[in-house]
C-alpha cells in the first residue's frame, strides 16, 4: 500500500512550486489576460470568406492598427436562409473612435478574405459592467466554496468536522490556483468561460474529495485501533480504482469534444474545454494527494495540542 501520507511533503512542494510559478505569471504579465467582458471595450464581427484564420496574426493586425490590446476567435452563424456565415471576432479593450476603428477594418481587410459588401457594426462593452460581472463571478465562487464547506463540516462530524471542511477548501483552492497558473501563464483570455470552468471543476473536485471522506468515516469506525495516517492511506487506496476510472471517463470524453472543437476551429469551445481538462486533472490530484494526507496533518497537531493541554495526572 501506497504511504500517501508519509509522502505528503513531495505532493505538497509540488503544489507550492505551481503556486511560485502562478505567482511569477502575474507579475510577469501585469496580471491575466482579461477578456473584453471584465474590461470593456469594442466587439468587431467580421463576415469571412475563408474559416480558417490565423488567429495570431489577426491579434498582431489589430493591435497595430488600434494601439489597443486585442483577442481574437472564430465562429459562426446562420442567415436569413439558414446558410453557415463564419466569423472572425475581435474583441479590443477599448473603446474605439472612429478613425481607430476604420483602421482596424481596413488592416483586417487588407490580410484576410473578409466577404465583399459586409462591414462590422461595432458593439460596446462598457467598463462599469465587466466591473460588475467580474465581482458577481467572485462571489459565486466564494459562495460555492463556502456552501461545500459548510457541507464537508456538517456531514463529517466523526472526523472533526471543521476540518475536514479546511482540508477540502485546501484542495479546492489548490485547484482554482491551477486554473489561474494556466490562464496567467498561456495568456488565456479570461471570461465567463473561465468562471464556468473554476465553478465546473470545484464540484467536481469536492464530490472526489466527499467520496474519500466517506471511506475514511467508515474506516475510523472499523478500524479503530489503527493510526489516522494508516486509515487515511487504506482508504484513499481503496477509493483510488474509483477516482481514477471516473477521471479518466471524464478526460476522454471532454478530449473528444477538444479534438471537435479543433477541428472545426470553434475557439469558444476550446477556450472552455481546455481548462476543463487542466482543472479534472488537478482536481483529481488534490483529491488523492492533497485532501486527506492534509486532514490527517491538521488532526494530529489538534491531538497534540489537546495532550499538551490537559493536566497532568498526580
Amino acid at each position: 500500500m501506497f504511504d500517501f501520507v508519509g509522502n505528503r511533503k513531495y505532493f505538497f512542494g509540488f503544489s507550492a512550486l505551481i503556486l511560485i510559478a502562478c505567482i511569477i505569471a502575474l507579475i510577469y504579465h501585469q496580471g491575466m489576460n482579461l477578456d473584453i467582458q471584465f474590461q470593456g471595450g469594442t466587439i468587431l464581427e467580421f463576415q469571412m470568406e475563408n474559416p480558417n484564420v490565423d488567429l495570431n496574426k489577426a491579434i498582431n493586425v489589430a493591435q497595430q492598427a488600434s494601439g489597443k490590446i486585442a483577442n481574437a476567435q472564430t465562429s459562426y452563424s446562420l442567415d436569413t436562409t439558414n446558410e453557415r456565415v463564419d466569423l472572425l471576432v475581435l474583441n479590443i479593450a477599448s473603446k474605439l473612435s472612429d478613425e481607430e476603428y476604420e483602421k482596424v477594418v481596413a488592416a483586417i481587410e487588407e490580410n484576410f478574405e473578409v466577404k465583399e459588401g459586409t462591414k462590422p457594426t461595432p458593439r460596446i462593452v462598457d467598463p462599469a459592467m465587466g466591473k460588475e460581472m467580474a465581482t458577481k463571478s467572485i462571489l459565486a465562487i466564494v459562495i460555492a466554496a463556502a456552501l461545500m464547506v459548510v457541507y464537508v463540516w456538517v456531514r463529517f462530524k466523526v472526523m472533526g468536522g471543521l476540518l475536514a471542511g479546511l482540508a477540502s477548501v485546501v484542495a479546492l483552492l489548490h485547484d482554482v490556483m491551477v486554473m489561474i497558473a494556466l490562464y496567467a501563464i498561456f495568456r488565456l483570455p479570461v471570461n465567463e468561460s473561465f468562471i464556468a470552468a473554476i465553478l465546473t471543476i470545484l464540484g467536481y473536485s469536492i464530490n472526489d474529495t466527499i467520496v474519500i471522506f466517506d471511506r475514511i468515516r467508515e474506516n475510523s469506525t472499523l478500524l479503530r485501533k489503527e493510526s489516522l495516517a494508516t486509515i487515511a492511506n487504506k482508504s484513499i487506496s481503496q477509493s483510488l480504482s474509483r477516482t481514477i476510472n471516473t477521471a479518466l471517463t471524464t478526460i476522454v470524453c471532454i478530449l473528444t469534444v477538444y479534438i471537435f472543437a479543433a477541428y472545426y476551429n470553434i475557439e469558444s469551445i476550446k477556450l472552455f474545454v481546455l481548462p476543463l481538462l487542466v482543472g479534472l486533472i488537478s482536481g483529481t490530484y488534490s483529491t488523492i494527494f492533497i485532501a486527506s494526507p492534509l486532514w490527517v496533518v491538521m488532526k494530529e497537531r489538534q491531538a497534540k495540542k489537546q495532550a499538551a493541554s490537559k493536566p497532568a495526572k498526580a
